[in-house]
């Protein structure tokens, strides 16, 4: 029986190897619940768009401070979101490509709402430091919480572009506030800028040392004090997370900002030239950069271009200090011995550089750090040698005064107060051997000395500087010269009297001589020259009461009235009851003189009849 026709079963190998049919699309759990948070996101995403322009951040009711939160996880999710339908293998190219495009519109609408609110923070940030000395702790947080969820969606270059321009203008409006003037740029490449030594070649001195400098040493201390401080902790606070980063933005931020405040006080020092009245400047920059060297380190970094730039201005703080001091050494060792002052008088020169050390002292501990970092430099006390310094240098020596780092004995051997000191003295010796009488000579040095002891003894840093002791032998000093003086003035009165045989007429004469030598010689102040006539009445009126016991009947001059032309002397009185009473005696002194046929008018008894003023 033939076999019936059947259709043909398909062999076991084309069964394994036929394609299946295309499948259904079938929506997973995971894309269910991604679709759903990106249209949570996208509703508030959509109340709270760019174009409102009230801040979500800045509330004060507890519900929109979720609100803000939730804004937060929403672009969270919505980045999330982007990165599953770019991964996903499950949905149509055309269902995963519409998930991803709308997920990345609305991530940049929330990014676009996120820049703004960095800015609403950062501006209220401002206000809170304005008000409050210092930003809240809230604050600096939701700054943090809003950059980290920019950066974390991949949008780091926006945050931190707007991070920087808005911390740097608000840096330069609060250092223009300070300042009174807009900062100069630090190469002054800016068309709209100038340089720090463009500026100041504009300005005079009195303006510089009136205006300039008193403003930058206020403003630099609150701003690497405070102002940098707060930068850098606000940094550090928004970019916790990347030392790198934060760094970066930092040194974006404020490096540009310091390095120009240090361009003015380089600037500063160099309009300076050497100028001894502008010391005083030179040294208040100085001062004002080593108190704030230790915090400037800290904040910016030992190895900062900021921390070189600041080492290099001190350095030249130092040697312009260093140059003017040694310029201003050498112009007293210049001046001519040959000019002295009428009648002995405390020279201008004694009074300018006293005066000018009573203000350098005040400086002691800058000049000591300054003479210090020099020895350690190699440079010479009476030039100045250029030199970088490491600013650890400069930390390590201004957190110890200077007696803790030099001894007593080694500061008082660098201080250039004690040399130029010493310089004057010199000087003065050297004024005090071109008189050509020996007592003005001698009173010179009286007045002088005296004047330098007074000086010192009045001034308590000055004094402390050169010693007690020191200014204790200026005075003994003073009073030694007096002594010599009165023996050098009175000494032909002296002589007359213990000649033998005496002679009146001789004694009376020397007597006239001396006084009228003496009537326009000056003392220093109403001491030396109450000390003079004491000094003088000591030494003349006892011998010569002796000398008119023994030749009374034919001596004119009683002693009352050498007593009382004595008192007359360096500022003396006057109006004195022997004054009064021995007039007429001294009147027929004059006349008996005259009629011996003395009529010159530089005669001693002239001078001394014009000085009474007797009629």
């Amino acid at each position: 029986m033939p076999r019936a026709f059947s259709s043909p079963s398909r062999s076991p190998s084309r069964q394994r190897h036929a394609l299946p049919p295309p499948p259904r699309h079938r929506r997973t759990l995971s894309s269910t619940l991604v679709e759903e948070s990106v249209a949570a996101a996208a509703a508030l995403v959509k109340t709270w768009h760019p174009d409102v322009s009230c801040s979500l951040f800045l509330h004060d009711a507890t519900g929109q401070a979720e609100e803000a939160q939730g804004f937060l996880r929403a672009a969270a999710e919505l980045h999330r979101a982007m990165l599953f339908f770019a991964a996903d293998t499950t949905n149509p190219s055309s269902q995963s490509g519409h998930g991803l495009v709308q997920a990345q519109e609305l991530l940049q609408t929330a990014m676009r709402r996120l820049q703004l609110e960095l800015q609403f923070l950062l501006d209220k940030h401002d206000e809170s430091q304005q008000q409050a000395a210092g930003a809240s702790a809230a604050g600096a947080s939701s700054i943090r919480a809003v950059a980290k969820a920019m950066m974390a969606a991949g949008y780091g270059k926006e945050c931190i572009s707007t991070f920087k321009s808005h911390r740097r203008t608000a840096l330069a409006t609060k250092l223009q506030r300070l300042l009174g003037f807009s900062p100069p740029t630090a190469s002054g490449s800016s068309s709209n800028s100038l340089s720090s030594s463009s500026l100041f070649h504009k300005l005079t001195w009195e303006q510089i040392d009136g205006n300039i400098i008193p403003s930058w040493i206020a403003t630099a201390t609150v701003a690497f004090s405070s102002l940098f401080t707060g930068e850098k902790d606000l940094c550090d606070t928004v970019f916790a997370r990347d030392a790198a980063v934060r760094e970066a933005v930092f040194a974006a931020i404020a490096n540009d900002q310091a390095t120009s405040l240090l361009g003015i006080a380089e600037a500063a020092v160099a309009r300076a030239r050497r100028a001894p009245e502008r010391l005083f400047r030179v040294l208040d920059v100085h001062d004002a950069l080593t108190e704030v060297l230790p915090t400037l380190l800290s904040v910016f970094g030992d190895n900062s271009e900021v921390a070189t730039r600041a080492a290099v201005v001190v350095t030249k703080a130092g040697e312009a200090a260093r140059g003017t001091l040694s310029s201003f050494e050498a112009a007293i060792q210049k001046e001519p011995s040959k000019a002295t002052t009428a009648g002995g008088a405390v020279h201008p020169l004694t009074r300018y550089v006293m005066n000018y050390l009573v203000f350098l002292a005040d400086y002691q501990e800058g000049l000591a750090l300054i003479y210090e970092q020099a020895d350690a430099e190699g440079a010479d006390y009476t030039s100045s040698v250029s030199g970088n310094v490491s600013p650890e240098h400069y930390v390590l020596s201004t957190t110890s005064s200077p007696s803790s780092s030099m001894s007593s004995s080694s500061f008082y051997s660098y201080s250039p107060i004690h040399r130029l000191v010493s310089v004057l003295l010199g000087k003065l010796d050297a004024k005090a051997g071109c008189y050509r009488e020996v007592a003005l000579s001698y009173l010179f040095l009286a007045n002088n000395t005296k004047y330098v002891a007074n000086k010192v003894a009045g001034s308590g840093r000055l004094q402390g500087v050169l010693g007690e002791e020191w200014a204790e032998a200026q005075g003994a000093k003073a009073w030694a010269h007096v002594d010599v003086f009165v023996r050098a003035a009175w000494g032909k009165v002296m002589a007359a009297i213990s000649s033998v045989p005496q002679e009146p007429e001789v004694v009376e004469a020397a007597v006239l001589e001396a006084v009228g030598m003496q009537d326009q010689w000056v003392a220093a102040d109403e001491e030396m020259g109450g000390a003079l006539r004491a000094a003088a009445t000591a030494a003349v009126v006892p011998k010569y009461r002796m000398f008119y016991r023994r030749y009374g009947a034919a001596v004119r001059l009683t002693p009352g009235d050498v007593v009382t032309m004595i008192a007359t002397l360096f500022g003396g009185t006057r109006s004195t009851p022997w004054h009064q009473s021995r007039c007429s005696t001294i009147s027929r002194i004059q006349i008996q003189t005259q009629t011996q046929g003395d009529r010159s008018s530089c005669s001693p008894d002239r001078e001394i009849i014009s000085m009474y003023n007797c009629t």
